[in-house]
């Protein structure tokens, strides 16, 4: 409540926490770019297991079973 209430009547300055999870957020969006251009392929496995695997618990949450066998069709 208060980080709105000093947006709302301005901001002189930047808070520090807020600079530091600036500067932490900048840091992870290089690393990300840095593995897209490095690794593409076991970025696209991985992208592709955690489809699975969120489409099986959904799935699972609804009172749907799959056969393990199955899943990796």
């Amino acid at each position: 409540m208060i980080t709105l209430k000093q947006f709302i009547a301005g901001l002189d300055a930047v808070p520090g926490t807020t600079s530091w999870y600036l500067a932490d957020i900048s840091e992870a969006k290089g690393r990300q770019e840095l593995y897209k251009r490095q690794l593409p392929q076991r970025l696209k496995a991985l992208k592709e297991h955690a489809l699975i695997e969120s489409a099986v618990s959904s799935n699972r949450i609804e009172g749907v079973e799959v056969d393990k066998k199955c899943q990796w069709e």
